[in-house]
């Protein structure tokens, strides 16, 4: 089950768990997002008609990442724009996380491989504002079926 960490009515983030399987394509992000996120599963056969991607002017006011979970086990800490403490979620391999809003930190729990993409270029100290998170003793892990 697609997971969507919420708060105020803001999305912070959406989990794609590593066993979500279903046929199509799924978008999990409003078309408004700078960073849009789908999963798709299609059957030997399919074409998909070679395009191209056109020029577009965007505006882009927050960095949104995608981590993939390659390999191990990593809490994600979320919260909010006033870097208040909200909730954790414990990701393992194979899963996927868009992290659209507010504020997040990790421990790894157990040696991690991940990869992330997120928009571009990269400013420096000017992308982000860091501050000190929780002690992992306060972490509240939500269930994954959440």
């Amino acid at each position: 089950m697609v997971q969507k960490i919420i708060h105020n009515g803001q999305i912070l983030g959406i989990i794609i768990p590593r066993n979500f399987s279903e046929p199509d394509i799924h978008f999990f992000t409003p078309d408004d997002f700078s960073q849009q996120l789908a999963y798709m599963r299609h059957p030997k056969g399919k074409v998909i008609q070679p395009h191209i991607h056109n020029p577009v002017p965007r505006e882009v006011y927050y960095t949104q990442e995608v981590l993939f979970i390659k390999r191990g086990k990593v809490r994600i800490d979320f919260y909010d724009d006033q870097q208040n403490y909200l909730e954790s979620r414990s990701l393992e391999a194979g899963d996927v996380i868009l992290l659209v809003a507010g504020g997040h930190g990790f421990e790894v729990l157990e040696e991690v491989e991940m990869i992330e993409v997120k928009q571009g270029p990269y400013v420096g100290d000017g992308d982000k504002t860091r501050f000190v998170g929780i002690e992992k003793e306060r972490a509240m892990i939500k269930d994954s079926q959440e």
